[in-house]
């Protein structure tokens, strides 16, 4: 027992950043998130996008991804968009390039997402992306793009900053960046948006993926359960890259379902779905 105890320690002193076993959480079901009225101030706050062509979307449905119902809701504003749920154990298995423009994961859990699907389930959505598809990533999914997980897909040169993911929830302020508005359209003034323990981004500095860009960014933070203070303000919300010939875009926070915000997935997954569809 005193040998374990003892290589335990060890193992925490060398720490890897490779965090394997940290897992961002499922939404606690025991406190319900209540949405203030004076939320952005019953504005729209990013305006529904001029063109539109039909897309054909792919929505994670399995372990880790409670927020499917938010997203897919929030997609469904698009017209023409044609969304399918894929279950876990076909990801790995369908050829999603021959059926679908973006693949959706939303929040919940990331490490359950990566698990669920598998190495096989994960390596088929890199190549799906790799070869021109997009990639949409909300909490969890943002944290399943990351390349510092095991778990992970490694689709976007970004880590966590620390393996404490447990900051809280609260309504954040954000400002988007000059390099969002081709996706999000102008917003001069700050804005408010649901936030529950999403990943804090820094680059991971891999040399075999380009570069992400933030195109929004956190202006103030939540730093419960003795989570590092100070490292979100300044931070990426949102960002975006690519990954071979594919886009990927990931969401920390949750603006689905944040009023005033409600047309961001819309746009993120036509700018995801690049030329396809036209």
């Amino acid at each position: 027992m005193l040998a374990r105890l003892v290589l335990a320690s060890l193992a925490t002193l060398a720490f890897s950043p490779v965090f394997a076993q940290e897992e961002p959480p499922e939404p606690a079901a025991a406190k319900p998130f209540v949405i203030p009225p004076d939320i952005n101030k019953h504005q729209t706050i990013v305006a529904a996008p001029a063109a539109v062509r039909p897309i054909r979307v792919a929505m994670y449905e399995g372990p880790g991804a409670p927020g499917v119902d938010n997203v897919e809701a929030s997609a469904r504003q698009l017209p023409g968009i044609r969304i399918s749920r894929v279950k876990a154990q076909d990801i790995a298995t369908t050829d999603l390039s021959a059926h679908f423009d973006v693949i959706v994961f939303s929040g919940g859990s990331g490490s359950r997402q990566g698990n669920a699907i598998g190495d096989a389930g994960r390596e088929n959505v890199r190549n799906f992306v790799s070869k021109g598809g997009g990639y949409v990533g909300v909490c969890a999914g943002a944290y399943l793009a990351c390349a510092n997980f095991s778990w992970g897909l490694g689709i976007l040169d970004a880590r966590t900053a620390s393996s404490k993911w447990r900051r809280g929830q609260a309504f954040l302020d954000l400002k988007l960046e000059e390099a969002g508005e081709p996706l999000f359209g102008s917003v001069s003034d700050s804005f408010k948006v649901r936030y529950n323990n999403g990943p804090i981004l820094v680059p991971a500095g891999r040399a075999d993926i380009p570069d992400y860009t933030p195109v929004a960014t956190f202006l103030t933070e939540i730093a419960k359960n003795d989570t590092p203070v100070g490292i979100q303000v300044g931070s990426p919300a949102m960002a975006v890259g690519t990954f071979g010939e594919g886009r990927v875009f990931v969401s920390s926070p949750h603006p689905e379902n944040t009023p005033g915000l409600e047309n961001m997935i819309p746009r993120a997954l036509l700018w995801a779905a690049g030329s396809a569809g036209e």
